[in-house]
């Protein structure tokens, strides 16, 4: 079915989701407390970032006006603000905030090639962990921790209140979640995932692996001392300061992830990467109808959105994947953000249903989108134009069992034409 377009603005976009799309949600719609979506908040946040000093505060949490942290990530989860162009934005930095900020961006490119590379095709035993979708318990932070923990308690607040969440903070909850408890990392992921505007199942999911040690064998500790270090006024307050249950570093964990052959090489990186260059024929009798927008990439530099200026944006809210997820209306809030921002700027459709069933029949321009989703329903729309995704570096065969090695493996600079 096809909804109304809505006005610019949050408050638009609360009562759009609360009148559309609040059966799909997990809790009442609402704006997130302080990002706002859409390529004009996007752009926005770009100009003020200024990386100066970033390697000394990015790991700061309190008081918020200390924070390093660039906030950037909701608008990469969506491609607003693509990887290259944040690359080329500190350019000009101080060459250590400048090394540290771009490798948080080349590991945010490390967690897409992974996801690509194994989700592609259901893959081996690996794939299918990355992939499930375990059912959530009702209350999942309800118990791993004493409710008047401040450390925690703030966190979850800003969790729900913001749907962000500073790396610092990710890690402390999901150390107490996994190796404090002894919970399922699967079912963190899920809370954080279902909650965090930049929830992606690439990033999310290789993040909280990364913190019960599946990565590289230790996990994550989380224990007072980083408190007190990045956020002391949490301490000062908490009324468990002289009964702290994070007061000792947790006992040592080791985790021995199983080795599957596509952390070893990739048999075939053009599958995982996809096109090149446009692919199909879109011009003439055979004209695109629309340019097809998925979640991956909703920016205005979208490769497909650029190709095609002049003919409508359509964008599927998919209701029986978001049935089964049940996200936080703030995320909904932010997609319809960006829509109708969009919308000010060309024209734009906008649906929700079955994505095969709303986009059938019509002559479709897309971009490449690295993920199992897009290939399915990609092969049953049959888009007349596929058009390459904007990767930082495009995936090559070889090692993937770490960061490092899969670093080792990629160019120093970005690749240009993928650019």
């Amino acid at each position: 079915m096809q909804l109304p377009v809505p006005e610019p603005g949050p408050d638009a976009a609360v009562d759009f989701v609360r009148e559309h799309l609040a059966d799909l949600a997990c809790d009442t719609p609402a704006a997130s407390g302080s990002i706002r979506g859409g390529q004009t908040a996007a752009d926005a946040a770009l100009a003020a970032f200024d990386v100066t000093g970033y390697a000394g505060s990015r790991n700061q949490v309190w008081p918020p006006e200390r924070r390093g942290a660039s906030k950037m990530s909701p608008y990469i989860r969506y491609n607003l603000v693509a990887l290259p162009t944040l690359w080329d934005h500190v350019a000009d930095a101080p060459s250590n905030d400048r090394r540290k900020y771009r490798d948080e961006l080349a590991w945010q490119e490390y967690t897409r090639h992974l996801y690509a590379r194994f989700g592609r095709d259901g893959g081996p035993a690996l794939a299918t962990e990355l992939r499930a979708h375990p059912p959530r318990p009702a209350e999942p932070w309800d118990e791993p921790w004493p409710r008047d923990m401040e450390c925690m308690d703030t966190t979850v607040g800003e969790l729900h209140a913001d749907g962000w969440l500073v790396n610092q903070t990710r890690m402390w909850l999901a150390s107490q979640w996994t190796v404090r408890a002894g919970a399922r990392w699967r079912d963190g992921e899920e809370e954080f995932f279902t909650h965090l505007l930049d929830g992606s199942r690439a990033a999310n999911r290789l993040n909280w692996q990364w913190t019960t040690g599946a990565g590289n064998g230790k996990a994550y500790a989380f224990a007072r001392w980083q408190v007190q270090k990045r956020a002391p006024a949490l301490c000062r307050r908490c009324v468990l300061r002289d009964a702290c249950p994070v007061q000792e570093w947790p006992d040592q964990r080791t985790t021995r992830a199983p080795m599957s052959e596509l952390l070893r090489d990739d048999p075939d990186p053009a599958v995982t990467s996809g096109p090149l260059s446009p692919t199909g024929e879109g011009s003439g009798e055979h004209a695109v109808e629309a340019v097809w927008l998925t979640a991956e990439s909703l920016g205005d530099a979208d490769p497909a959105l650029a190709a095609h200026p002049d003919v409508p944006a359509v964008f599927c809210f998919d209701e029986p994947l978001l049935r089964r997820l049940m996200l936080s209306g703030k995320r909904l809030v932010f997609l319809t953000e960006t829509l109708a921002d969009l919308a000010t700027r060309r024209p734009v459709e906008i649906h929700r249903g079955r994505v095969t069933d709303e986009l059938a029949g019509r002559r479709l321009a897309v971009t490449f989108a690295p993920v199992p989703g897009f290939r399915r329903r990609a092969a049953a729309l049959e888009p007349a134009v596929v058009h390459p995704y904007p990767w930082l570096f495009r995936p090559r065969a070889g090692r993937m069992q770490s960061y490092t090695a899969w670093r080792k493996g990629m160019p120093a600079q970005p690749d240009r034409a993928a650019a």
